[in-house]
């Protein structure tokens, strides 16, 4: 993990575009669709706003399982190639990222739904991203993780992991885990703060994280608390300003990954986060596959 000046903090980055379909849905879509491949499946249904459909679609590929991927019709055009490219029929729908999930809930009826929401077994390879930092950091614990969240998987997953570090007597406390949403997507957020958000939500930049209604947010908010964590909503402006930090220091992210970064800067400022403390940020996704959004704001 790099570790790089971030103002006046010295803050590690985890990298997750290293994973083969370059986002770390492959850490749980591999071992999900393993568990589904022994169990005899020879098809999967999958909604997804990109990165998860295109893991699915690659993982299935490799298993011999067919892959049907519904998908936002507004999703980045490079998610959807990268997932056709893989042999997925793809299936584009109209509306939210929650309608896809809708709808996917009524086609499940007529195929398995292979949702990497859904399926305890994705947090089970999610998890492995906790053991990674754990063993770079010299087997010792950090003081924070920062995290973007759509449904909250990475929190589950970083929270699972330590906790069997833990239970183990490999550490002796559990990192904070401080997660970052986008502000008219911040269902996470606005219950961890006790906020009840009203009005029509705006689209947002950070197409990965535009979720309405996680399907684990009662679990996500317990492992934040269980970690004395914390969650804020991010802005539009604030998002492409990480956005722009994170590529001067050569590190290009796809805009969901920008919100983590963001999130830190308001952490950071609102004294949460300590120069003394040794911080990781998750960076979840490649700029690669989200050039068309990126041009539209940083030319």
């Amino acid at each position: 993990m790099p570790l790089l000046d971030w103002g006046e903090n010295r803050v590690h980055f985890k990298l997750e575009w290293f994973n083969p379909t370059a986002s770390f849905k492959d850490r749980g879509v591999s071992v999900m669709m393993s568990h589904l491949r022994s169990q005899g499946a020879q098809a999967v249904l999958e909604d997804s706003s990109g990165n998860g459909g295109s893991s699915v679609a690659a993982y299935a590929a490799a298993a011999g399982v067919h892959a049907t991927i519904l998908v936002p019709e507004a999703t980045s055009a490079s998610k959807v190639v990268q997932a056709r490219a893989h042999g997925a029929e793809l299936v584009f729908v109209s509306g939210t990222r929650d309608d896809v999930g809708d709808e996917a809930i009524q086609r499940s009826t007529r195929i398995p739904y292979a949702s990497h929401n859904w399926h305890p077994m994705f947090v089970q390879g999610v998890k492995t991203i906790g053991y990674e930092i754990w063993e770079a950091l010299g087997f010792n614990s950090p003081d924070n993780i920062v995290v973007v969240a759509g449904s909250g998987s990475l929190v589950l997953g970083c929270d699972l992991a330590f906790t069997e570090l833990l239970s183990a007597g490999a550490i002796d406390r559990r990192p904070r885990l401080l997660v970052g949403q986008p502000r008219d997507w911040a269902a996470i957020a606005d219950t961890v703060n006790r906020i009840h958000q009203t009005g029509q939500r705006a689209p947002t930049m950070a197409e990965g994280a535009a979720i309405a209604r996680p399907v684990r947010l009662p679990e996500v908010v317990a492992a934040i608390g269980r970690s004395a964590g914390a969650a804020v909503a991010v802005t539009e402006d604030e998002i492409v300003s990480a956005l722009r930090a994170l590529a001067s220091r050569g590190l290009f992210v796809e805009p969901t990954s920008a919100v983590a970064a963001a999130a830190l800067d308001r952490f950071i400022s609102d004294g949460i986060i300590r120069r003394s403390e040794t911080t990781v940020v998750v960076l979840t996704g490649t700029g690669a596959k989200t050039s068309d959004r990126i041009a539209a704001v940083v030319g």
